[in-house]
């Protein structure tokens, strides 16, 4: 039986997955509100996609997992974990802060992952570390049921990382990410080199006009 709730939403330019964290700075009057609401119940906000032309009606909640820093004018620095996904139903305007009916959703398809495919995904995930920092990313915990939120978390491409947050089968998102993460990889490396080249070309561009 389906679950539902009126819960806080956080739209924001990120994708949220369950067991992901979410570091935030708490700045507005009405999401100071929301989140003073939120520590007194323990209770859990909505995180969405905002685009140009609204909200993506499919997101994940987040709890206030501690908060980092409180200034004297309200505003907070805290750490919340990603937990549950939803769809949202309807829209709720009579607090400050957006609020909506959503209903819970978890994986239609329990079918255990193949082992090429889990093979396959960390394969995959370590061409992603190359993206990385050394020594800052954590080798994911391939023995888990929902791998797929761990390997999606180092994409930044919001689209990519909405689909995965929708699928309903973990076999469906590690098809998903096996396939879409090569050409991601090689297009962030293709973004990193025109970013080494285009000051080096301004400067170059500088001297000849002088």
């Amino acid at each position: 039986m389906a679950t539902h709730e009126l819960i806080p939403l956080f739209p924001l330019s990120l994708v949220l997955l369950p067991a992901m964290p979410l570091p935030l700075h708490i700045f507005e009057e009405r999401y100071k509100e929301m989140i003073g609401d939120l520590l007194s119940t323990q209770g859990e906000f909505g995180v969405v996609l905002a685009k140009d032309n609204g909200i993506v009606n499919i997101g994940c909640t987040a709890r206030v997992e501690r908060v980092v820093k409180r200034y004297p004018d309200g505003r907070l620095d805290l750490v919340a974990i990603g937990q549950r996904r939803f769809i949202i139903d309807s829209l709720d305007e009579e607090k400050s802060y957006l609020r909506a009916q959503v209903e819970f959703f978890n994986d239609e398809d329990a079918t255990e992952v193949p082992f090429d495919l889990r093979q396959r995904t960390r394969q995959a995930y370590r061409t992603l570390l190359a993206l990385e920092e050394p020594g800052e990313v954590a080798e994911p915990n391939f023995d888990l049921n929902r791998m797929s939120f761990q390997v999606a978390q180092f994409i930044s491409d919001v689209d990519k990382r909405q689909t995965v947050l929708s699928l309903r089968s973990e076999i469906a998102r590690l098809e998903f990410l096996v396939n879409v993460i090569p050409e991601y990889v090689a297009q962030q490396e293709r973004i990193a080199r025109a970013n080494r080249v285009a000051p080096l070309n301004g400067h170059v561009k500088a001297q000849i006009g002088q």
